[in-house]
């Protein structure tokens, strides 16, 4: 009888769990936007409309399905102010930007497209230019979205800007959720009354454990 009554718990509980991961691996198909310094990436705390770097730093860009900021994959390959710039002299009431501009990998480029080569650039702007202008002075086309989040670099990709994909790198089912919107729906969801995808789950563990708990214990006094 309780193994029967335990059959279907533990069968919802597998299914529970396999959505659960599914949702997890659901990311983010954008550019991110990171300042080299001391040898390592770290996430550009500011966009690169805003951000108006100093001469001689290194910044990258890199096109790939994350998360968030955490999980966000870093620009790859070396990173060197000294080597990017070479051949490119300073300038008087100019100053001189490094890129590293990495078009990521096949997995994560949209459907029909292939990234390009991962390459650097050395921008020579005004002294007070943003990244977005040292970016635009070396790597046209660029394309904005209407709330100025950064959709391609040098015209790739072709099409979509920071739509949300499953795990399996598909645009999901609604095709509307964006990286711009991220914040937003994450914000939302803490005031969300419903319970999540997880709390239910575990739900559904400790009802599995305590029924099992349960039948042990009848089959110890029957004993």
């Amino acid at each position: 009888m309780i193994r029967r009554a335990l059959a279907p718990l533990l069968a919802a509980l597998v299914l529970l769990t396999a959505a659960a991961q599914a949702a997890q691996a659901a990311g983010y198909r954008y550019w991110s936007f990171w300042d080299h310094d001391g040898g390592k990436w770290t996430y550009a705390t500011q966009g690169p409309s805003t951000a108006r770097p100093s001469d001689g730093d290194v910044q990258g860009f890199r096109f790939a399905v994350s998360e968030d900021s955490e999980d966000a994959a870093k620009p790859r390959g070396a990173a060197e102010f000294a080597v990017i710039c070479a051949r490119t002299p300073a300038q008087e009431d100019k100053k001189r930007v490094a890129l590293v501009l990495d078009f990521g990998t096949p997995a994560d480029a949209p459907s029909g497209e292939t990234p390009p080569a991962r390459r650097t650039a050395c921008a020579r702007v005004p002294t007070d230019a943003t990244t977005a202008e040292a970016l635009a002075a070396v790597a046209k086309p660029l394309r904005y979205d209407t709330n100025a989040l950064l959709c391609a670099i040098a015209g790739y990709p072709e099409k979509g800007c920071g739509e949300q994909v499953s795990g399996a790198g598909e645009p999901t089912a609604d095709g509307k959720s964006t990286a711009s919107e991220k914040s937003a729906k994450e914000k939302g969801a803490s005031d969300d009354n419903g319970p999540s995808l997880g709390l239910v789950a575990g739900g559904a563990v400790v009802a599995v454990l305590g029924a099992a708990a349960l039948w042990q214990a009848r089959r110890r006094r029957h004993a």
